[in-house]
């Protein structure tokens, strides 16, 4: 029998996209309340409660809302995609690479990772971790995102456009994805982050400029890539390139995909590297990590029904 799955916030983008897979999923059967519906607080309340999972695809204050409706006992099991409990205690970090297969498998609540710090986490955390990168550098973090990110006001604005070719915003640097790239690296300081925006649907490139001779204890690119490739070598969505393209492109009509390709560009001194993530923003940067995080929830294969 089916697995029931509510979409609270089902008409948004990420809900959509999630639906999208989900209908296609032989183990879930998604439940998005139609037009009339969706904002009836009580009827929300009832498919909060009643399903055995609940994805909510909302802005923060209203995510927050949603997870009070879900009365003490009930055993609705939650992802949220919001920001509002990334790293809120109680809640596991939906990135099973990062946070372990089993911890979100057995978890009642998993928030979402944001699409940026899939991309910078990815790439920082295993080498932290490894003690092959400094916990106490002051990263910086260069990253460009397909349109589609922003939600419906940004869609709008860079269709309607067509003379955007470029959007740079988050310059009071305080973007709010910065908080979780911290704490799940493990950094003394946060990052400083650049993110903009292209007129691409879909599609992300994040990148970390690595001035390694500067670097405490910083490895050689060869060692930091060589760490990621065993860090992920049992994973079927996230893959280290092992060839160094003279260029890395990001296609305006880009298909949909949950997988994510890292990078590591060194120069031949060995005194300065890029690490570089590619990934969709709408796929393991927000749909398709939910729906990776669900099957583990569920007790599915892990890349069922996901775009790989």
């Amino acid at each position: 029998m089916a697995q029931t799955v509510f979409i609270d916030g089902g008409a948004g983008t990420t809900g959509l996209e999630i639906v999208e897979r989900l209908e296609a999923h032989p183990d879930f059967a998604p439940i998005v309340l139609d037009e009339a519906r969706r904002k009836d607080q009580a009827a929300r309340r009832e498919a909060l409660n009643e399903a055995d999972f609940a994805v909510l695809c909302l802005p923060d204050a209203a995510a927050r809302e949603a997870v009070a409706l879900i009365e003490p006992g009930s055993r609705t099991r939650v992802i949220d995609a919001s920001t509002a409990h990334r790293v809120a205690d109680g809640w596991v970090y939906g990135f099973p690479e990062i946070s372990g297969r089993e911890v979100v498998a057995n978890a009642a609540r998993v928030s979402n990772p944001g699409c940026y710090s899939t991309g910078f986490i990815g790439l920082v955390a295993p080498l932290v971790q490894a003690g092959l990168l400094p916990a106490d550098w002051p990263y910086t973090c260069n990253a460009v995102s397909g349109y589609s990110g922003g939600g419906k006001a940004l869609i709008e604005r860079f269709e309607e456009d067509r003379e955007i070719a470029w959007r740079g915003y988050a310059l009071s640097l305080g973007h709010k994805h910065v908080a979780e790239m911290q704490l799940r690296c493990g950094l003394a300081r946060a990052p400083l982050f650049t993110p903009a925006v292209v007129p691409a649907y879909r599609g992300m490139v994040v990148e970390v400029p690595l001035p390694l001779e500067a670097m405490p204890d910083a490895a050689s690119p060869a060692q930091l890539r060589d760490e990621l490739e065993v860090f992920y070598a049992d994973s079927r969505l996230v893959d280290l390139s092992r060839t160094a393209p003279d260029e890395l492109v990001l296609h305006r009509s880009a298909p949909a995909s949950d997988r994510m390709t890292l990078h590591v560009f060194g120069d031949e001194s060995g005194r300065q590297a890029r690490l570089v993530a590619e990934l969709d923003n709408l796929g393991k940067g927000a749909a398709g990590a939910a729906v990776q995080s669900l099957n583990l929830m569920a007790g599915c294969e892990e890349t069922a029904g996901l775009r790989l």
